[in-house]
């Protein structure tokens, strides 16, 4: 285990400006906004923004701030946050993000998870927090062999969480992190006291008819509906998970290109979920200015190949892990597919935030899990 702190060559800094001002754009048709994707003027103007008005040096500050290490787990470079809590009987809890994020996602949450009674909560509630960078992500770097799927990931995590002496701990994960998150306590039921998702994406569709049937009336047309919103929606999920590689030429070499890619889950210009809490500019910015520097955007986008060599990561048992789903405001879940994958003890709505919870939802995602935890395992 190594000390690691983010310190960027101010050079890449420079190239990085150089390569947005060179920006060549597409046409756009006149009167379409989002209709046909990303919008011309408001990537135009956030690619100005991230020019010459973002700061990276002070969001690399912010991110030193946290303590952060690297290690080898099944031959994989992994960059972690570890930050313990100041309470001595605080439960460790593994947090996950999902794609496009990094775990820049959770900076505004790990203080309150971590030292609650800095913030306004009950010390009992204490977290020790393990924040793993995702293997093809961010400072874990490129993923340098295939498998590295939902399954793996899960198992690298287990390692981690015991190299580091946690026994026993809790996971939370949102978009592809609930899906290794739910991995983690299938790989290590008897470690793991239960585990907290958030966008639960593989828990919106129908794998086949027969799950149908188990399904309430209600459930039923929700599924239904949420199959005619996912064949608008698809189109990035069905490159990434034929054919990254294609994709990474166009994502390494463009930042204004990478940042498009990214703003079709960021910017919510979807007329049935308008309500979401817009995500901070230079939040989303940090994010992909992150991934381009690391130049990690293609090894990201591999993952959804991995995962779909994996069913998607819906597994054919239930786990026996206790187990919180939390749907926020624009997200799918039906907690009658979720019954099929999890021993559902929790189910939480929530209309408040959006798809990225520990950006869009904090404090209402930190009071859940710490109402889930308090009876887990």
């Amino acid at each position: 285990m190594r000390p690691f702190e983010i310190d960027i060559p101010q050079a890449e800094l420079d190239d990085l400006t150089q390569r947005l001002v060179l920006t060549r754009w597409p046409d756009q048709l006149p009167g379409t906004g989002w209709d046909y994707g990303v919008a011309r003027p408001y990537l135009q103007n956030l690619v100005g923004h991230w020019a010459s008005g973002y700061d990276w040096r002070a969001q690399e500050a912010r991110l030193n701030a946290l303590p952060q290490y690297t290690t080898t787990v099944d031959g994989q470079h992994l960059h972690f946050v570890h930050a313990p809590s100041p309470e001595p009987d605080a439960t460790p809890l593994l947090l996950l993000h999902g794609w496009p994020s990094t775990i820049a996602d959770f900076a505004g949450v790990i203080g309150p998870l971590t030292d609650p009674a800095a913030h306004g909560g009950d010390p009992a509630d204490a977290f020790h927090v393990v924040a793993p960078s995702l293997p093809g992500f961010a400072f874990s770097g490129p993923t340098t062999a295939p498998g590295w799927g939902p399954a793996r990931i899960a198992r690298a995590c287990t390692e981690l969480m015991a190299r580091l002496g946690y026994g026993r701990y809790g996971a939370q994960g949102g978009d592809f992190g609930s899906i290794i998150a739910a991995e983690v306590g299938r790989a290590a039921p008897e470690r793991v006291l239960g585990v907290h998702l958030n966008a639960l994406a593989n828990a919106a569709f129908a794998g086949d008819p027969g799950q149908l049937a188990n399904l309430t009336e209600a459930e039923r047309v929700q599924a239904e509906e949420n199959e005619l919103w996912w064949y608008g929606h698809n189109g990035y999920a069905t490159q990434m998970s034929t054919r990254p590689q294609t994709l990474a030429y166009a994502l390494t070499d463009s930042p204004a290109g990478q940042l498009a890619w990214n703003l079709e889950w960021y910017v919510d210009h979807d007329p049935t979920t308008t309500a979401q809490t817009p995500v901070d500019r230079d939040t989303v910015l940090t994010n992909t200015t992150i991934l381009w520097l690391t130049n990690t955007a293609g090894s990201a986008a591999r993952l959804y190949l991995e995962t779909g060599s994996e069913s998607w990561g819906v597994p054919a048992t239930v786990s026996g892990v206790p187990t919180a789903v939390v749907n926020f405001r624009g997200d799918r879940a039906i907690r009658g597919l979720a019954a099929g994958a999890h021993r559902i003890t929790r189910w939480t709505d929530i209309d408040a935030g959006g798809h990225f919870a520990a950006l869009q939802a904090p404090a209402e995602l930190v009071a859940d899990l710490r109402a889930f935890f308090r009876t887990a395992g």
